[in-house]
């Protein structure tokens, strides 16, 4: 079958959502305790191509095979990559990082499973996962503005090099606000905090243990929905001539007020197992959306910075 741009638009997507499924399936695998689910062999599961019916190995093995079809769509996409687009270096930069990362997630998550894995290093593959599944939504974004023309369309005037430098801190300080949750659920330190906003019944608990990390993320999440809010306002008031660039920021801003409603939900539904589950899988689709829109729009504020337009 001949390779054209709209069948490769069709591999990025379906390459994406298939990034996205195994976000979800490894906030499964967490969220209900499954990581041993198939003991400690790699990649059979319990010694087995077909594992035993346990509800365990059934959500570790479904996760691993989901990782793997989905491994197979990104050196799909970055071969059609380089047939289709070689000579360009943006959907190369893309389509490669989400090889990288989609190879360092399956080998992190091999190790976790057969030796003993400390809940940092655990915290870690959720980070590396959503830097792949980022890869692959900036390819699909790519390669839709390729098809409307705007992939390399100069705007009428630059956008300010503040706004880059001030989307890139915040864009590196979520993945820090990131990484803290992902430490929380491998810690299993959810319960640290009992109601919202306050946390134990005061406005600062007693930090210790659980109640600490638990504290810190939520802080750390406010100060995120404070700095959003103030990119918002700057690039609504400094980039009038970039529609684009003021719509992405205020969807961004509703995807940070979410993720914060989200995280109280969790706190909502701690004692309720089956609930806490889909929750914890909600706060993780909306944060990996949040961090791919953020990643675009540091990207298009590089982009367009009044030295490049000027080239």
């Amino acid at each position: 079958m001949q390779l054209n741009a709209k069948r490769y638009r069709v591999l990025a997507v379906l390459t994406c959502i298939g990034m996205f499924l195994v976000l979800i399936a490894g906030a499964l695998v967490t969220n209900t305790d499954s990581g041993r689910g198939c003991g400690t062999d790699w990649p059979l599961c319990n010694g087995k191509f077909i594992p035993a019916y346990t509800v365990e190995s059934l959500i570790e093995y479904s996760h691993r095979l989901i990782s793997g079809g989905v491994g197979l769509l990104v050196l799909a996409a970055f071969i059609a990559t380089l047939k289709l687009y070689r000579n360009e270096k943006e959907p190369i930069a893309y389509s490669a990082g989400a090889g990288l990362f989609t190879v360092l997630q399956a080998l992190l998550g091999a190790a976790a499973v057969v030796w003993p894995t400390t809940p940092a290093v655990l915290a870690l593959h959720f980070g590396i996962s959503i830097l792949a599944f980022m890869f692959t939504l900036l390819l699909v974004i790519w390669a839709y503005r390729v098809k409307h023309g705007t992939a390399e369309r100069k705007p009428a005037s630059a956008i300010p090099q503040t706004v880059f430098w001030f989307s890139l801190a915040i864009l590196v300080y979520s993945y820090f606000v990131i990484y803290l949750g992902a430490y929380i659920r491998h810690t299993q330190s959810s319960g640290g905090c009992v109601g919202w906003p306050l946390c134990n019944g005061e406005f600062v608990p007693d930090l210790h243990g659980a109640t600490l990390y638990v504290f810190l993320h939520r802080v750390a999440a406010a100060v995120l929905l404070i700095l959003v809010g103030a990119l918002t306002l700057y690039v609504h008031r400094v980039c009038a001539d970039h529609p684009g660039m003021r719509k992405a920021l205020t969807v961004t801003f509703a995807l940070v007020c979410c993720q914060v409603l989200s995280g109280a939900l969790l706190t909502v539904t701690l004692r309720d197992e089956d609930w806490f589950v889909f929750t914890s899988i909600l706060h993780n689709m909306i944060v990996s959306g949040l961090f791919g829109i953020l990643s675009d729009f540091m990207i298009r504020a590089r982009k367009w910075r009044p030295e490049r337009l000027r080239a």
